[in-house]
């Protein structure tokens, strides 16, 4: 068990998300164990006992996330008395719309109080917590992954919520004071845009083996750049009437072992333990000359998927399941779908716009690439795709400060 949290403490640091040294993760199996010592276990532990949880992660955000998610926390002036956050939250929780957080956190709790009885009470019903001015607490039944899963998930919707409310603030008159500011501060962190490509394989394998080891080394290299965090995201490969695709839950980092064999006939019981989206990929493949496909989460093609500008629609709120208008952000089309295979399903919305454009984003949800050609090519398209839409978020941005209509 302390091996297991020593990993999900290093890959906490590896992607980012934390600095090096300050993850605690904690794990219950014969007895507990911490990756480290610090003062701090002697509020974290008593959740073993509150709570019916096997694992604990507990960490501050490294930075941009740090502003990005005390910006999002704090109360607003003048409005702590009233139970209210800045922006007219609830003062106990945060509700980004992306996909990430409907499917696996539905809200974001927030505790005022680095306690076990406080954060106990807000981890009973949800499985992360903020507390201000300390970080983020995240737990799990199974094992640390779990914690590092809702770890990471609460990272980027916080992230996702903050571009996307600066934006639509910025259609409204432009963000107050105190949200510039922060702004301005997490865009100084942000990392520069990542253009150089990895050595992935250029041509489609011909055999099993070849398979595995291509989509293996694609999911670290979508992972290693930022596109997706670790557990989410999927990966596939046809040959002949067969699919390779990455299983349900598998991290795109640690594909070995997790890589599932799905007959396109249906003659296999193997998808049963393959991805969500097994049936949008097999469709994919049905629909178009499509060898390979990547799925990640790449930030701002999900923040500008979800930006739109008709705030009379009547089907706000509604736009991951049912958007009626044709939308596309920077030549790659924006199509609504939820996971799974239901009629509003995204096994119905995306096949068409992926085999019709070799790129496509599910709204609130990620970018899927397909190519022809092998994952070298998938995965130069994902990149330059998010690149292009990082670059028209702060141009769509500045055109709306400047009282310019957007392109």
């Amino acid at each position: 068990m302390k091996a297991l949290c020593e990993k999900y403490a290093r890959k906490l640091a590896t992607q980012g998300l934390c600095a090096p040294g300050t993850a605690l993760v904690g794990g219950l199996d014969a007895e507990l164990e911490w990756n480290r010592f610090d003062p701090r276990i002697d509020s974290l532990a008593p959740l073993f006992d509150l709570l019916p949880i096997n694992s604990l992660v507990f960490a501050p955000p490294a930075e941009p996330y740090a502003t990005i998610i005390e910006h999002l926390a704090a109360p607003a002036p003048g409005a702590a008395a009233h139970g209210a956050t800045a922006h007219g939250n609830p003062m106990n929780s945060l509700r980004p719309e992306d996909t990430e957080t409907r499917t696996f956190l539905h809200d974001i709790p927030i505790c005022r109080e680095f306690t076990p009885r406080a954060m106990a009470a807000t981890l009973s019903r949800r499985k992360a917590v903020i507390v201000p001015g300390q970080g983020i607490v995240s737990c799990g039944t199974v094992s640390p992954e779990q914690g590092f899963v809702f770890f990471s998930s609460t990272v980027f919707a916080c992230f996702v919520l903050f571009f996307s409310r600066y934006l639509a603030e910025a259609r409204q008159g432009g963000p107050d004071a105190r949200f510039r500011a922060a702004f301005e501060a997490v865009v100084a962190g942000l990392p520069a845009m990542r253009r150089d490509l990895p050595p992935l394989a250029r041509t489609i394998p011909t055999s099993h083996d070849e398979a595995l080891a291509a989509m293996a080394e694609a999911g670290r290299a979508v992972v290693g750049h930022g596109l997706v965090d670790s557990f989410f995201g999927n990966i596939s490969c046809r040959l002949g009437e067969t699919i390779l695709i990455s299983q349900t839950g598998s991290s795109l980092d640690e594909l070995e072992g997790c890589i599932d064999a799905c007959p396109m006939d249906g003659s296999s019981t193997a998808g049963l333990t393959a991805s969500s989206e097994l049936t949008a990929h097999e469709d994919v493949y049905r629909q178009s000359d499509a060898r390979c496909i990547l799925h990640g989460h790449p930030r701002f093609s999900v923040i500008l998927s979800m930006d739109c500008d008709r705030a009379d629609c009547a089907d706000r709120g509604q736009c991951h399941v049912r958007c009626p208008q044709c939308r596309t952000v920077e030549g790659v089309p924006i199509v609504p779908g939820e996971v799974g295979t239901g009629p509003t399903g995204l096994c119905n919305t995306l096949p068409p716009a992926l085999a019709g454009h070799g790129a496509a984003i599910v709204h609130g949800h990620g970018l899927f690439t397909a190519s022809t050609i092998g994952f070298a090519d998938a995965f130069a398209t994902l990149l330059d795709t998010e690149n292009r839409c990082r670059e028209a978020y702060f141009r769509r941005l500045d055109e709306l400060l400047s009282g310019r209509t957007p392109a």
